[in-house]
């Protein structure tokens, strides 16, 4: 399914949109294999829009994968959040599109990336902050790289997540076959393990996300597991 938003931004664009950020860091599959699972959430699934990036009640987008961003800032400028010129930036001294997406540069961004393994507890911190403060609409979502479960850190982070039934909480994994480890029975058998519920699907097929992303939860958090081709193929 292609669709298309006021501009006439849609899927098909998005590769003329990374293609204006060029360099020698880019780590392209790192941002190709996020396309389609970061399209489907926000044309279709967030409640967030560039009016409403500062509104209490929005939902939260957390990159994890922060390492190759070109699919997240050409999805954020095809949606109208940065504008499309400051793509052929991406990289420079001055640009506000470093090779990490900087929260207080780039709107709509709700976290600054670094080391992989962080994006997860720190959606789970925001989760419990909505739920302290009595908000339960707003939806957090976070997107991780299957290689950050080599990190101990999301591991306790699944773990605690159960136990505490943050049902507003959501993560989509991207499974490009880069983790070191693995573990018996798949990425979703560890998030069910610890009383999640959990979706496997094809990453590349819009509908297939759009239902897995949108499937009921309730009382528990929710991870869908997104396969893609291996990083390297």
């Amino acid at each position: 399914m292609t669709t298309t938003i006021p501009g006439g931004a849609a899927f098909t664009d998005l590769p003329a949109l990374m293609g204006l950020m060029t360099g020698d860091e880019k780590h392209g599959p790192a941002a190709t294999s996020t396309l389609d699972a970061l399209w489907v959430l926000y044309d279709r699934v967030l409640r967030v829009t560039p009016a409403t990036v500062e509104d209490q009640d929005r939902d939260r987008f957390l990159l994890s994968k922060g390492h190759g961003p070109m699919a997240y800032y050409a999805v954020l400028a095809a949606k109208g959040f940065i504008d499309r010129e400051v793509l052929t930036s991406f990289g420079a001294y001055d640009s506000p599109l470093g090779h990490h997406p900087d929260r207080t540069l780039v709107p709509g961004v709700e976290i600054g990336s670094g080391s992989l393994g962080h994006g997860l507890p720190l959606a789970v911190g925001t989760a419990l902050g909505l739920r302290a403060q009595g908000l339960s609409e707003p939806a957090v979502w976070v997107l991780l790289g299957d290689a950050e479960f080599d990190e101990g850190s999301n591991h306790e982070a699944v773990a605690f997540a159960g136990a505490a039934g943050l049902d507003r909480l959501h993560v989509v994994v991207i499974d490009n076959s880069s983790a070191t480890h693995g573990w018996r029975g798949g990425i979703a058998a560890r998030f069910a393990a610890e009383g999640w519920s959990t979706a496997t699907v094809d990453g590349r097929d819009h509908e297939a996300l759009h239902a897995a992303f949108t499937a009921a939860h309730p009382g528990r958090p929710h991870a869908v597991v997104a396969r893609v081709e291996p990083k390297n193929a």
